[in-house]
């Protein structure tokens, strides 16, 4: 199946364009930046989830699966998973529901709070996180779209947008600046 039609002109440029000539000249410069940042979103879930795809897996569900896998006992409770993936405790538990019906992780009581519980990866769910790690790093990871300077750069530009929206404090001590 062919690819999209290249467009002869950006219409994000244009849509900037407009904006100034519409009097929105303050605003302009944010507008692009904004639909740049979703445009590039769309571009790179769609090659995520078609390295994912024949592993039967969403972003969502590898997010968490890799998570497990990294953490130091493969498993944590489920209110961790959601402060550390940023999301919603509903998402995880729908992500936990889906890969559970699939065998690779499962529920577990915490053993020293029973109001707690716990995420554990199982052996197939660690197999499946590696498998999809090294699609991932061959397909989408080692090759973003930017050079090396502009990918260190980019991640650069969006930590210092992410933490002054409130999304993390420096830890301490400190790691290397990005």
């Amino acid at each position: 199946m062919p690819g999209p039609r290249r467009l002869r002109i950006d219409p994000i440029a244009e849509a900037k364009r407009q904006w100034v000539a519409h009097g929105w000249t303050d605003a302009a410069p944010g507008m692009a930046a904004v639909t740049s940042i979703m445009r590039a979103q769309q571009l790179v879930l769609a090659r995520v989830d078609a390295a994912l795809r024949p592993f039967g897996l969403t972003f969502a569900r590898y997010e968490l699966l890799t998570l497990l896998r990294l953490s130091r006992s493969g498993r944590m409770p489920m209110a961790s998973a959601s402060a550390r993936l940023q999301v919603h405790p509903t998402s995880v538990t729908n992500t936990v529901d889906r890969l559970q019906a699939g065998g690779y992780v499962r529920r577990e009581p915490h053993p020293e709070d029973g109001r707690v519980t716990l995420i554990v990866l199982t052996d197939s769910g660690r197999e499946l996180s590696e498998q999809a790690t090294a699609r991932l790093n061959e397909e989408v990871f080692a090759q973003p779209g930017l050079s090396a300077e502009d990918t260190d750069e980019l991640v650069a530009i969006l930590a210092r947008m992410r933490k002054g929206a409130g999304d993390f404090d420096d830890p301490r001590p400190q790691p290397d600046p990005l």
